[in-house]
């Protein structure tokens, strides 16, 4: 009987390896063929975490820079820049679970008193924008990160900006586009605030903050840094090379102060982004249930804007399934799907062929819908 006990659970462990290696191959296979059919796209990098399904997986196809001799690893770390802001708005929950916040706080009490003044010379009442405006860009704020921006970027690579200068430009860049909750404009300066009431908050930077609160350590989020504010883990591998050719670009030769302080910022795995989400929506990063469905606040606004944007993240829908995540400058994104317990990263080291991301999204989601 014990001799047919041990054959019983040998099969079935069997069983389920190769349900795990069919399944990976899939998944390999799709970003194979995308890359095939897009090889502009440089790179492409996935990572499926689905641990009802047991899989923790890393895939790759491309390389990482466009002289590498050697393919692009799994495991190779980007920039994630905007991706950052469900890191922001986690930690913001977090500080809200903690006691010391309330989204429906106004701002005017929480930040430094140079941006208090600047931001009220600049035309902005104070104690109408509530943390919870900030948080789902409904503050009515002017987005610095403009095509005059943009421009000035592309003739001073290496300028290395302050926070404090590109709250400044904010100011110059116009009026409130309206009162808070009025109208919906994603801009960075709202994730910049935050990061300063974090800091007057806590009396720490925001990124020790961040990396404390949002329990990096316990999480195994291992290969998850801020360049230049942080150091790089020591046994993380190279940072990839990611592009922008309309314009040129190569994120090697532009300061990442550009996109530093809130509104981007981290460098990480899809293996750390997927398991970051995915731990954030099952409760092991804010533990209230309460608290974190905070989240998911909208806010509705008197323009005809559709934004599907709640607290530091969006929605959207892949063959059919509801997903909740974020997107990056570089041709980041990662998605949770609730349906499926699962979440995907996928990374697209080609600015120009960011529209990749949602074909890689659905074929993967397929096949784990099967």
């Amino acid at each position: 009987m014990k001799k047919i006990c041990l054959l019983a659970i040998g099969i079935l462990f069997l069983s389920a390896y190769a349900f795990t290696q069919s399944i990976e191959t899939k998944f390999q296979a799709v970003i194979d063929s995308v890359y095939t059919a897009n090889p502009a796209s440089l790179g492409i990098m996935v990572h499926v975490t689905s641990p009802e399904r047991r899989i923790s997986w890393s895939g790759a196809s491309g390389y990482p820079n466009k002289n590498a001799p050697a393919k692009l690893q799994p495991d190779q770390p980007a920039l994630i820049a905007s991706n950052i802001k469900t890191y922001v708005s986690a930690t913001i929950l977090r500080l809200v679970e903690k006691g010391q916040l309330s989204i429906d706080e106004p701002i005017g009490q929480l930040l430094s008193d140079k941006t208090h003044r600047l931001f009220e010379q600049g035309g902005y009442k104070l104690d109408s924008i509530a943390i919870k405006h900030l948080l789902s860009h409904t503050s009515g704020i002017q987005d610095y990160a403009n095509q005059k921006y943009i421009d000035f970027i592309d003739k001073n690579k290496n300028y290395r900006w302050t926070r404090d200068e590109q709250l400044e430009l904010t100011i110059e860049t116009g009026p409130p586009l309206g009162k808070p909750g009025t109208t919906f404009n994603y801009a960075d300066a709202n994730y910049l605030l935050l990061t300063e009431i974090m800091e007057q908050l806590t009396k720490k930077p925001f990124y020790t903050t961040m990396r404390e609160l949002l329990r990096y350590d316990s999480l195994g989020l291992i290969d998850t840094w801020m360049p230049t504010l942080e150091d790089k883990p020591a046994h993380t591998k190279t940072l990839v090379h990611q592009y922008w050719s309309e314009k040129a670009w190569d994120s090697y030769d532009i300061d990442i102060s550009v996109d530093l302080y809130g509104g981007g910022g981290i460098a990480c795995t899809t293996s750390d982004l997927a398991n970051f989400v995915y731990k954030l929506f099952n409760g092991e990063v804010i533990k209230d249930t309460r608290v974190f469905n905070l989240i998911f606040t909208e806010i509705p606004t008197k323009d005809s804007k559709p934004s599907n944007y709640y607290l530091g993240l969006s929605s959207s829908v892949h063959q059919g399934l509801k997903a909740y995540g974020h997107s990056g400058f570089w041709g980041t994104e990662v998605l949770y799907f609730p349906d499926l317990k699962t979440s995907i990263s996928v990374f697209i080291l080609e600015r120009d062929k960011r529209w990749l991301r949602p074909e890689v999204m659905d074929r993967l989601v397929g096949i784990l819908n099967e």
